[in-house]
């Protein structure tokens, strides 16, 4: 069969597991997505296509999840990650990447260490925080595609677990998703075609989310958070060795 052809056809089957993978842990779906669309789109493309097929996903996740959202989380990340998004997606066109993600994966891989080397019972995280969590976060999101599993670990920190964190980090993603879409789009990368190739995943980014708003449901805290450290550690030693 041609290669084109197969493709085409993984294309929406990646996508399916994509969505359902960040349903259950929170992130991890753009890792999984980004190789496929790289090889159909070609990289300059395939991360505004990313970015759009996100904005579905992670809206969905924050209708599936409305019950719990904690605003004050979200209200601070935007005030900081809104203005950084804008300029990371400005300076995307000729920033290099591969150094700094093998930096981003380290980093992973020690949160992981510090989570489990940490006191028992750490002191509360404080909401503001997340102002400056948004801002490195959503800068650094413009410029690689996605840093879902550097942003858990502070969601995690601040004790949101399972529905809660799920969409209380889906709707900060959203937040950060449409000021680099505004970026993409004023600096021409984002094209009429890529908006309509991302919107066509949309259908298999919201059935992905509600797959995995079924699993979480049944899943114990303690699994749910073990399952996210694994994700944490597999994507830290993925930025690590390929860049």
């Amino acid at each position: 069969m041609n290669p084109e052809v197969l493709q085409w056809i993984a294309l929406p089957l990646v996508a399916l597991l994509a969505s359902t993978l960040a349903a259950v842990t929170g992130f991890g779906g753009a890792a999984v997505l980004l190789p496929v669309l790289v090889a159909v789109f070609g990289i300059r493309a395939a991360i505004p296509i990313l970015t759009v097929a996100q904005l579905i996903g992670n809206g969905s996740r924050v209708w599936f999840n409305c019950r719990e959202l904690n605003w004050k989380v979200v209200g601070w990340f935007a005030l900081g990650g809104v203005p950084m998004a804008l300029l990371g997606g400005y300076l995307f066109a000729t920033a290099p990447r591969p150094a700094l993600t093998r930096l981003l994966g380290a980093f992973l891989l020690l949160i992981v260490v510090w989570r489990r080397a940490r006191p028992r019972q750490p002191k509360p995280f404080p909401a503001p925080a997340f102002a400056g969590i948004g801002a490195g976060a959503s800068f650094l999101s413009a410029l690689l595609g996605s840093v879902g599993p550097i942003m858990a670990p502070f969601f995690l920190a601040y004790g949101l677990v399972k529905n809660a964190y799920i969409g209380t980090e889906a709707l900060s993603t959203v937040v950060m998703h449409v000021a680099k879409l505004i970026a993409y789009r004023q600096t021409a990368v984002l094209t009429g075609p890529d908006v309509l190739d991302g919107l066509a995943l949309g259908p298999i980014m919201i059935l992905g989310s509600f797959l995995g708003k079924r699993v979480v449901s049944r899943l114990p805290e303690k699994v749910f958070v073990l399952i996210i450290e694994a994700v944490l550690i597999v994507a830290g030693l993925d930025f690590l060795i390929r860049g």
